[in-house]
């Protein structure tokens, strides 16, 4: 053919510019997940503890939507990352808590990603149910799940979730952010409080409650508490003991879904 034509890539090139342009799209959506309005920028003077670093301007930050896994490791790794660096600070809410920080979500500068979502995929970091953005919530879950396939930091060790049968070793972390998973063998309401009871002691075994005043909230994303019964689940929050370990449900993202019956 002579004169100019549209060069037309072959279907197999044509597939992958698709796929290519697909995964471009994705990743800017995950990394929009946490991309709250901006609350401020400064650069990181020090490095408080495995969560926390103050600013030049003596601001004190708290990284907000994670909990941590190992505090030694997630500090050293806190320090690599923010030591000397320029941040801008996200969030919706710039409230600072009762000891004076700051909650955000923390990225360098040029970063698409935010320091809550590097320490998750290093695996030093847990998902705190805290998140009530869905897709912040999305996107902080992704990291945390590519850490646990590649099985990176502490998703390396057996201990890291705990066995609902082995209700022990749940209550010996009272007062921690932990996070269990196994069969809810039965689903039962007590006064104003639905029990997921994952034995069937129900004074000594693990259950996770929630609150009547919450169960709508659990109904309406398709968690109706009677519909767990024999399904296999994970969830996180802080260990309490009542009788047996507990851990109060508050917010749909403290359960997933493992499995069907």
């Amino acid at each position: 053919m002579q004169g100019w034509s549209m060069w037309i890539p072959p279907i197999s090139i044509r597939r992958a510019l698709i796929v290519c342009a697909a995964l471009l799209a994705c990743g800017r959506g995950h990394a929009a997940g946490c991309n709250f309005e901006t609350q401020g920028e400064g650069r990181v003077a020090a490095v408080v503890d495995a969560r926390s670093f103050r600013l030049d301007d003596g601001r004190e930050v708290r990284l907000a939507g994670i909990e941590v896994a190992d505090v030694a490791k997630a500090r050293a790794a806190l320090s690599g990352i923010l030591a000397g660096r320029e941040v801008t600070l996200r969030g919706g809410d710039d409230m600072p808590d009762r000891y004076g920080r700051q909650p955000a979500y923390a990225f360098l500068a040029d970063a698409d990603t935010s320091v809550q979502g590097e320490l998750l995929r290093r695996g030093l970091a847990l998902v705190s149910p805290d998140v009530t953005d869905k897709d912040c919530a999305a996107t902080l879950m992704a990291a945390e799940a590519e850490a646990r396939r590649a099985r990176a930091g502490t998703w390396g060790e057996a201990t890291v979730i705990k066995n609902a049968e082995s209700p022990g070793d749940i209550l010996a972390g009272i007062g921690r952010f932990a996070v269990v998973e196994g069969r809810v063998l039965s689903v039962r309401q007590a006064g104003a409080t639905t029990y997921l009871n994952f034995g069937r002691n129900w004074t000594q075994d693990f259950a996770a409650t929630i609150s009547k005043r919450i169960v709508p909230a659990f109904e309406a994303a398709g968690l109706a508490p009677k519909s767990l019964e024999n399904r296999k689940i994970r969830v996180r929050g802080w260990v309490e003991a009542r009788r047996g370990p507990r851990i109060e449900l508050l917010r749909v993202g403290q359960i997933e879904v493992l499995g069907e019956n």
